[in-house]
């Protein structure tokens, strides 16, 4: 076989170039004695799918595997489909979320051959070994089979040089999760099971002779069990330099002394924390089956923004069941007081298989019939309130999460910091018509105008913040200019411009 071709492509579509298909090298380190007649190809959602499969089949492959996730899906289909009209005897073999829970699946599985339900290590490799054999399976639907952790081949030598060099290495110390949070894929599990401790190090260290300096655990509960967290984070402190860094996902609520004393000893940029808080309503949280202890998790929260360095992101997600506006606003102005580096703002998708999917009927669940599946209404909110808090998200994310706006995003939020939010997204979308392509200057002038205009804050307060953020944000140019002097308008015209603009 030359090099240019294989007889099994595992075959990545990810949504950016950093990202790296952490799956499909578990498929291939797990291909045994077929590892020779495979290779892995990625590719980004900004490619053409006819550019894809052209790429795809010039290998002259019998079979092509895809990892199907809500953020790929439709690239994916238009590969497969042009796939198919072009060859159609090429096998195309699904995987992942999208495809593991039949028959609540996208229109692609109809164009696939086989789909490969959950685990696929070891059921991909059986199937292919039947395939390439002459043998065909007569179900196209195929369970995934589960083995032991310790009975796996783990992926990590088969990051490349350039991944290493150029994209994150994602890595696992444990699996699974034992919560049962509905909106969330893994409270499918029955638990949480670590890798061998002193085997994950010891390909952690490879990786890290090897140069590799961002790792990114997918551990849904990293700090589960503590002294598994403690040894894992003493490793890499053992290691530690200027360009080493690690982002974990933490439960809010488990922080005892010991992990405590470990995280202060990481320097400044060095460690990350995606921190899910989703909602801080009790009765929310009990119709999820979320169990989170809300006073533990903001006494947490607060700890670790002026207790270390560690860079906190925290996630808040809107539309669940029973939530409204009023209420997601008192979450959001309860998390913005514990002070983290970043809000996430998500807004409730529909995830096939999710258990919160029982709740679609009574909560009046409306949910975008194209991926990603983003709620468009419900019994408590309706279209255009999802459709100015997915504005909010936006908006928060250029002004909130960017951190060009330190000084003025107090000013901002005030003592009501999700409804003065709220307010001027509602007044940046009246101005621009749009989320989007705003430039930073733009945005800057912006925010002069509407704060000293709209919302009744102080000029000279403003000028000062705005000036501040402006010259540590590196733009060229005088802020003087940039703010021109306003012209006076009366009251009565400025009201008469506000009413003739949509919301």
């Amino acid at each position: 076989m030359t090099p240019n071709m294989a007889d099994i492509l595992l075959s990545a579509i990810n949504a950016r170039y950093i990202h790296t298909a952490f799956g499909l090298r578990y498929l291939y380190a797990n291909l045994g004695i077929l590892q020779p007649r495979a290779r892995i190809e990625e590719f980004t959602i900004h490619q053409r799918p006819v550019d894809i499969a052209e790429q795809l089949l010039c290998k002259k492959p019998i079979i092509i595997s895809f990892g199907v996730y809500i953020w790929n899906v439709e690239e994916v289909s238009e590969t497969v489909a042009l796939i198919k009209q072009i060859s159609p005897e090429t096998i195309i073999i699904l995987g992942g979320p999208e495809v593991s829970h039949y028959p609540d699946h996208p229109d692609v599985v109809e164009l696939a051959d086989y789909v490969i339900q959950g685990a696929g290590e070891i059921s991909f490799h059986k199937l292919c070994e039947q395939l390439l054999s002459g043998e065909k399976p007569p179900e196209k639907i195929i369970e995934g089979e589960i083995i032991a952790l310790d009975q796996l081949k783990l992926p990590y030598a088969y990051y490349t040089d350039e991944d290493i060099r150029n994209r994150m290495i994602y890595v696992e110390a444990s699996r699974g999760c034992p919560f049962k949070c509905e909106f969330c894929l893994s409270a499918l599990d029955k638990t949480s099971k670590p890798f061998e401790l002193g085997a994950f190090l010891d390909e952690m260290d490879k990786l890290h002779q090897r140069g590799a300096r961002n790792f990114k655990f997918i551990d849904r509960t990293f700090n589960l069990k503590v002294s598994t967290s403690v040894a894992i984070m003493e490793f890499f402190l053992e290691r530690m330099s200027d360009d080493l860094y690690l982002h974990f996902e933490v439960v809010p609520d488990n922080l005892p002394d010991k992990l405590k004393d470990t995280i202060k000893k990481f320097p400044r940029h060095s460690l990350q924390f995606e921190i899910g808080i989703q909602t801080f309503d009790p009765v929310i949280q009990e119709l999820i089956s979320r169990k989170q202890d809300n006073e533990k998790s903001g006494e947490n929260l607060l700890w670790l923004r002026e207790e270390t360095q560690a860079y906190i992101h925290a996630d808040l997600i809107f539309g669940l069941p029973g939530d409204t506006l009023e209420n997601f606003a008192q979450s959001f102005d309860q998390l913005v007081t514990f002070k983290p580096h970043e809000i996430q703002l998500g807004i409730l998708k529909r995830l096939r298989g999710a258990p919160i999917n029982r709740h679609t009927e009574f909560y009046q669940l409306h949910y975008n019939p194209k991926a990603p599946y983003n709620i468009l209404s419900t019994r408590d909110i309706d279209f255009y309130t999802m459709q100015a808090v997915n504005r909010f998200a936006r908006y928060w994310d250029m002004i909130g999460n960017s951190g060009r706006f330190k000084n003025t995003l107090p000013l901002i939020l005030g003592q009501s910091a999700f409804d003065n939010f709220l307010q001027l997204s509602k007044l940046l979308y009246q101005r621009e018509g749009s989320t989007w392509k705003i430039s930073q200057k733009r945005l800057f002038a912006l925010l002069y105008n509407i704060l000293t205009t709209e919302m009744n804050i102080s000029e000279d307060e403003i000028i000062t913040k705005l000036r501040m953020d402006y010259t540590n944000s590196g733009e060229k140019g005088s802020f003087e200019k940039l703010i021109k002097p306003k012209k006076k308008e009366s009251k009565t015209g400025t009201a008469n411009k506000r009413q003739s603009k949509q919301i």
